[in-house]
């Protein structure tokens, strides 16, 4: 297995590489692009995304492309909530329809820890879903 890239910004975190951390997550995940978001976790990154337990970028891979086939117009916001050395949590929500044209509106909070290169090692998630009508929808999906 090749060394990764270092993905910039990298440990310690300071308040500002620590909001770059959340805002280049954030644009990643709006990609819906699971390639893109998976290259930012290391080879054996550890999951918990709800009740799923993922080990290893291709897992997460799979993971993501479920997600985003059922998951429709997804648009996603996430905020800096605290940080440490190599360890960020965050807040987050996001808005998405299913296949029957309901939507629903997604909170959660995520625990990322990060390797010395800046790739994700573990990241822990708790999500609640909440019914929403279209018209109450608020974040609009950027590109």
């Amino acid at each position: 297995m090749a060394a990764a890239s270092p993905r910039p910004p990298v440990p310690p975190f300071t308040e500002e590489t620590a909001r770059q951390k959340v805002q280049a997550a954030e644009d990643a995940w709006n990609t819906r692009d699971p390639q893109k978001v998976a290259s930012a976790y290391t080879e054996d990154s550890r999951w918990r995304n709800r009740d799923e337990f993922l080990t290893g970028r291709a897992e997460i891979e799979e993971f993501l492309r479920r997600k985003w086939e059922r998951e429709l117009d997804y648009a996603l916001r996430k905020d800096l909530w605290t940080f440490s050395d190599d360890r960020i949590a965050v807040r987050f929500q996001y808005e998405w329809h299913d296949a029957d044209g309901r939507w629903w509106r997604s909170y959660g909070n995520e625990m990322w820890e990060f390797d010395d290169d800046g790739l994700m090692r573990r990241r822990y998630a708790s999500i609640n879903d909440a019914p929403i009508d279209e018209s109450e929808r608020r974040l609009a999906r950027d590109g």
